[in-house]
């Protein structure tokens, strides 16, 4: 048992400098990382999950929605911006694991990183696909065989980005500074045109009387409860879950820290910025969403799109197809690089073949592991049908955000001596917080999703127990204070 649970000196974490144990060049500026969580966060949900939520559970009420959704958020950038101001490695929730609660607890959530990332990327580049078809049909070409022509979609955007991550972090940051900036301005029109078109009636009192809704119980809250609703101040918390989960992102700018100058103070203000940003962003869109129209007349198919045409703005529509595909092309980047920086983390220390990383030493970047990472992308999204899946990813995140959360009430007490570039204030309190508002999160998931991922986390310790824990670099005897020499190292 003392095996599994041997931790990860907070030294060989970190290195000599900032996350020293790697080759990686570093080219993250403060605003890089804003542009890099926006990126990530700001996908075609942001088009349509205010005009769901209001129709089906909250009603005008979606407005508090995206507020609670936002602070239970925030509670968790928070610590994230504790430990990667401590820890400020490649490997985020899965290095601080590793270092506070030990190994065997830091291979669960790097396996749990790992379902969230890879899942993620194949069901954003399936959903790509079909908003590209989509938009161009709205332009009256008839597209024929549409599946066809998605899979061959899902195949060039998955090599296209992948190509562009295995060239180099700067090469893909250019091209992500580009495209977050013009999905932005699509941002704009919309809620600049669809302000003109607001109609103050359409919020009421944002609350709607609560309805029971006749169906069994799905998520494990209902099991609790014993029936759905919608509506009322239930239907807003509801909302509140499903509209966290288009925030959840922020904590891939934790991976960008090892290349990132004077990361202890500049990922931190990265993180919460880009939150706050993407928050009064959806907040805005939601505004115009639910003020162009009544939440009863709400189409559940193109909610924003369908506002726009309603009030004779069909052009609109245009805006949005290009918002949408642009805001989904930089979330497939970000989740690739996101899950290369990992991957890395996991295999730099033993856990999985040491050979993924391997740093090329023309393009400064893990080539090998994020030529993998693209390949199982493509398998994914390919052959199997990831958009029946999407809460795994969803599971995968908020069980990271609760060891985050208590990792930081444990590091506190364990390691008060290390140096933190931000702390989160009113500790123990507001970490606590974060770990319930977590756990609020995660019993709003079909019981469904807790099963497949009961399954992927025992295959993941299977993997451990044969695997991860006779090759860990602590299980060598000059662990822990050697690394190995050579391109893995500054």
């Amino acid at each position: 048992m003392s095996t599994i649970l041997r931790r990860l000196p907070p030294s060989e974490a970190t290195g000599l400098r900032t996350g020293a144990r790697h080759s990686l060049a570093e080219v993250y500026r403060p605003a890089d990382l804003v542009v890099l969580g926006l990126g990530v966060m700001i996908g075609a949900g942001i088009f349509s999950i205010a005009g769901e939520q209001a129709a089906t559970t909250a009603g005008p009420g979606v407005i508090l929605s995206f507020m609670i959704a936002g602070i239970a958020c925030l509670l968790a950038c928070l610590c994230y911006a504790e430990l990667s101001s401590t820890m400020p490695t490649s490997g985020s929730a899965y290095t601080f694991t590793y270092v506070i609660f030990g190994e065997v607890w830091a291979w669960i959530i790097g396996w749990a990183l790992i379902l969230e990332l890879q899942f993620a990327a194949a069901v954003v580049a399936r959903a790509w696909a079909a908003i590209a078809v989509g938009a161009i049909s709205h332009f009256g070409v008839r597209v024929p065989a549409a599946d066809l022509v998605q899979d061959g979609l899902v195949f060039v955007i998955l090599v296209l980005l992948t190509g562009i991550v295995a060239l180099g972090a700067r090469v893909g940051l250019r091209a992500l500074w580009i495209m977050v900036s013009a999905k932005l301005l699509a941002i704009g029109a919309v809620i600049v045109v669809g302000v003109a078109h607001i109609d103050v009636a359409n919020f009421g009192d944002f609350y709607v009387p609560p309805q029971t809704l006749n169906t069994a119980p799905v998520t494990v809250l209902e099991i609790f409860i014993g029936e759905g609703q919608a509506f009322g101040w239930f239907g807003i918390f509801a909302a509140a879950s499903a509209i966290a989960f288009a925030y959840i992102g922020f904590d891939i700018v934790a991976t960008s820290a090892e290349e990132t100058a004077n990361a202890p103070r500049a990922v931190p203000r990265g993180m919460i910025r880009s939150l706050v940003i993407a928050t009064v962003i959806y907040l805005a869109v939601a505004l115009v969403m639910i003020g162009m129209a009544p939440y009863t007349e709400i189409s559940e198919e193109m909610p924003l799109a369908g506002a726009f045409r309603a009030v004779g703005v069909d052009w609109m529509v245009h805006v949005i197809d290009a918002g949408a595909v642009l805001g989904l092309t930089t979330v497939i980047l970000v989740l690739i690089v996101g899950q290369t920086r990992v991957l890395f983390s996991m295999a730099r220390d033993g856990l999985i073949p040491r050979r993924l990383a391997t740093v090329s030493r023309r393009y400064h970047t893990p080539t090998r592991v994020t030529l993998v990472i693209g390949l199982v992308a493509i398998v994914l999204a390919e052959f199997v049908p990831v958009l029946t899946m999407q809460q795994l990813v969803v599971i995968g995140t908020l069980f990271a955000f609760a060891f985050v959360a208590a990792g930081v009430i444990v590091m506190r007490r364990r390691m008060p001596h290390l140096e933190r570039g931000f702390r989160v204030p009113l500790s123990p309190l507001l970490p606590a917080l974060s770990l319930v508002a977590t756990l609020w999160l995660m019993v709003n998931l079909r019981v469904l999703t807790w099963a497949w991922f009961a399954l992927w986390m025992a295959f993941g310790l299977l993997v451990y127990l044969v695997y991860g824990r006779r090759h860990s670099l602590l299980a060598r005897p000059e662990a822990p204070s050697k690394h190995p020499q050579g391109r893995h190292r500054r």
